[in-house]
């Protein structure tokens, strides 16, 4: 991988990693607070927080994949990855293991 590929791939593994964790607060923090606590606000401030990371993580899938020249197989697992819970991790340490790269270890480019 040359360094604007280590740089795309960087920036898409925060981007991803983010997102998965604003879904697992959602899921398993807010929504027990709504439905649980009767505390509705929780949802509402981390339901808007993970809607607008994750339209960025679907809007970073496509040029990521033209940069990294996924085949369309994993573009498909990078979008469906969004959607499950431990997903984006799942897809990260994939995503490791086949471009053989520990994107953060590497110096600044």
């Amino acid at each position: 991988m040359n360094s604007e590929q280590i740089r795309w791939a960087r920036r898409f593994k925060w981007i991803s990693l983010i997102e998965g964790v604003s879904f697992l607060v959602l899921l398993f923090i807010a929504m027990p607070l709504k439905y649980i606590y009767d505390i509705p606000q929780a949802v509402t401030v981390v339901g808007w927080a993970h809607g607008i990371l994750f339209i960025i993580y679907i809007y970073s899938v496509f040029p990521t994949a033209s940069k990294l020249k996924w085949e369309f197989g994993r573009t498909l697992f990078a979008l469906i990855a969004s959607v499950l819970p431990f997903g984006p991790f799942i897809f990260d340490r994939n995503l490791k293991k086949s471009q053989h790269v520990d994107f953060i270890e590497h110096g600044s480019d």
